[in-house]
């Protein structure tokens, strides 16, 4: 019977994105309207130097934010990969070292802070005029952090195990509390910025309380007493495979850092002095992010119907998601640009009045720092969209290229030229020249999209139907591009009469996933090492992990079932608790590699040089991604073989000796 199609592969681009999207992009908001809120109460109940006192210590809590969704996203990506290989105990695991990894953490940042708040504060260029209100907020946030931290772990934990409207719900009744209890802290209580922070941390304590309750009702996995331990090498993982989501976070600390200090310095020069800019620039920034957080969440929303699509080789659906995404993501930055440049008088006024000078330089930042924040419609899908069709090399670029490669030094080289203005200059160019980066890319890609379709027709390999073994046996081949790994399985299967299996999973993976045959062949076990840095779990695994998964089923369904020698796949790996299985590595050297690899595939020497080292990297970083173990290492296998001393045949004589010298092999 033929599976039941995707429903991204068939329903209507339009519905599917608003389904995906409006939830993240809600959840998006939610996050950056916290400390906005503040700003807003403090702004009218204390005056600008409040809000530039938010400004300062809005970094530490980013630093905490940014290990918190590390931990939170790296165990929701273990989640999704371990329940997917059937392993709840060891998704259970991975869920509970990453609470344990967040509550550490936690009270270690917390320690931290309150014991070097001061020099903290210098480092992300608070001035002396800010360091009262500062530290009256910081400390305050500070006792908050591990309710904050270990809330967002949850959070993003909570979202993965299949209930992202509780997740949602937790968040927003947070914010609404926040929204409620600032005006009573600030203006009934006249608490200031103290008032504030408290008014924070106890939104941020219900949040936390809401998810922790959770924890007894996962649907996917149990957590009790028992599992409370934390375990280094899944700790490790989860970390790893958080880090995409540490990055982004941490970038924006970076940026803040330099900018903080930048401003203070040059506008001590200006006749706005420094805490103008400090509290401008962090009130338009936080702006900036709402318009950012809509697009982003508008992208990532589509993220799944892209990549699925784009694996099927539905191309016309791929094409019509993209379009909906940038027209869509370029209305609202235009509305943005247009309200930022007719009234950012209005839009500065919302978070409090000031001085004519403090009204002077909100409408310059405004209008000169977000000039071009109307081609952010195009710059962050496409980082997303690279991200979704599994370029990750791509979308590492222009992940990092606007913050990074750009702004930074922009900020920096420019405020040396130009002095304050030159901070202020910095966003358009960075802006500019990311666009310029990001819009030739995508273009490039749209236009070959489906023109390097793979013309050639997937050969199922042969399978011999006599099995002349006396006994269930399955032989795992790993092997080096170019070392001859695959003939000698295939002449293996022949002299023991056993199925042979390789690119026949293919065909079965396709049927099962939707996804086409030809994308299969070219993206599965190869993995590129920047794919870590742009891995996205808001709405489950990606194509990659689905065809590790189906793969896994697959073989251990044919090893349960036949004798056969299975290529690849990490196949020794997924079958190592089988006790009738033989693990084969096959290697050679560079030279014979190559010239197996010009007479076989009819390359160069230096382009197969090149391939072989291409594709061998591609295979280990793949092997190490699923397994956590080296691929070459020699204890992964019962037997490491150099093709080059033996020749292929002897190879594949010499394993047909050592399984039937093998008597203490067991049935399944």
């Amino acid at each position: 019977m033929k599976p039941e199609e995707n429903i991204l592969g068939h329903e209507k681009i339009g519905k599917l994105i608003r389904k995906f999207s409006i939830p993240c992009i809600i959840s998006l908001l939610v996050n950056s309207l916290y400390n906005i809120v503040d700003q807003i109460f403090i702004g009218w109940g204390v005056g600008y130097l409040g809000n530039g006192a938010t400004n300062v210590v809005f970094p530490l809590t980013m630093v905490c934010l940014a290990f918190a969704l590390m931990f939170g996203d790296g165990s929701s990506a273990y989640l999704s990969l371990k329940l997917g290989e059937k392993k709840k105990e060891e998704a259970t695991k991975g869920v509970v070292n990453g609470i344990i990894l967040s509550v550490i953490v936690s009270l270690i940042l917390c320690v931290t802070i309150l014991s070097l708040l001061p020099q903290l504060l210098n480092v992300f260029g608070c001035t002396d005029v800010l360091k009262g209100y500062a530290l009256d907020y910081g400390y305050i946030i500070a006792i908050g952090l591990p309710f904050v931290m270990i809330g967002t772990t949850l959070n993003s934990i909570i979202r993965a195990d299949g209930n992202p409207k509780y997740a949602m719900t937790s968040m927003v009744s947070g914010a609404v509390l926040n929204i409620i209890l600032d005006p009573i802290f600030i203006f009934v209580f006249k608490m200031g910025v103290q008032g504030a922070a408290i008014a924070t941390i106890i939104s941020q304590f219900l949040t936390f309380f809401i998810n922790i309750i959770y924890t007894k009702k996962f649907k996917s996995i149990t957590i009790d007493k028992s599992k409370l331990k934390l375990q280094f090498n899944i700790a490790k993982r989860v970390s790893t495979l958080g880090i995409s989501s540490f990055i982004t976070q941490m970038s924006f600390v970076l940026v803040v850092a330099f900018e903080n200090n930048l401003l203070a310095k040059y506008g001590a020069y200006s006749k706005f002095g420094s805490e103008i800019p400090i509290t401008v620039l962090g009130i338009v920034m936080k702006i900036s992010q709402i318009l950012n957080s809509i697009i982003v969440g508008i992208a990532v929303g589509a993220q799944p119907i892209l990549g699925y699509n784009y694996g099927a080789q539905k191309y016309f659906r791929v094409k019509k998601a993209l379009k909906i995404v940038l027209g869509t993501s370029i209305i609202i930055s235009t509305i943005a640009f247009i309200l930022f440049q007719l009234i950012p008088d209005k839009l500065i006024s919302i978070f409090g009045s000031g001085d004519e000078l403090y009204m002077e330089f909100a409408c310059l930042s405004f209008r000169i720092y977000l000039m071009l924040c109307i081609i952010n419609g195009i710059q962050i899908p496409s980082g997303i969209f690279f991200q979704a069709i599994g370029k990750s090399v791509k979308s590492a670029l222009l992940s990092s290229s606007r913050q990074i490669i750009f702004l930074i030094p922009s900020m920096v080289l420019l405020s040396k030229i130009f002095g304050l203005t030159g901070v202020l200059y910095a966003g358009p160019v960075a802006d500019g020249l990311a666009f310029i980066i990001s819009a030739t890319l995508l273009v490039i890609e749209v236009k070959h999209l489906g023109n390097n379709k793979n013309k050639e027709e997937i050969l199922t390999d042969d399978l011999t139907e006599f099995n002349n073994l006396n006994k269930h046996i399955v032989i795992t081949i790993s092997r080096e591009y170019g070392s001859g790994g695959r003939y000698i399985g295939k002449l293996l299967a022949e002299k023991l009469g056993i199925k042979f299996y390789d690119k026949n999973f293919i065909a079965k993976v396709s049927q099962e996933t939707g996804l086409s045959k030809e994308y299969i062949e070219e993206n599965e076990q190869k993995r590129e090492k920047l794919s870590n840095l742009n891995s996205g779990y808001y709405f489950g695994i990606n194509n990659a992990d689905e065809l590790f998964l189906k793969e896994s089923q697959i073989i251990k369904d044919i090893a349960s079932k036949e004798s056969c020698v299975i290529i690849g796949r990490c196949a020794d790996f997924i079958l190592n608790n089988n006790k009738n299985v033989i693990k084969v590595f096959i290697y050679s050297n560079m030279e014979n590699k190559i010239k197996r690899a010009t007479e076989i595939y009819g390359l160069s020497k230096d382009i197969a040089k090149k391939e072989i080292n291409r594709i061998n990297k591609l295979r280990a970083n793949h092997y190490k991604y699923y397994t956590e173990k080296e691929w070459n290492d020699p204890k992964n296998y019962d037997i490491c073989i150099n093709s080059d001393s033996l020749g292929v045949d002897n190879a594949a004589e010499l394993i047909c000796k050592m399984i039937n010298k093998t008597e203490t092999l067991e049935f399944i």
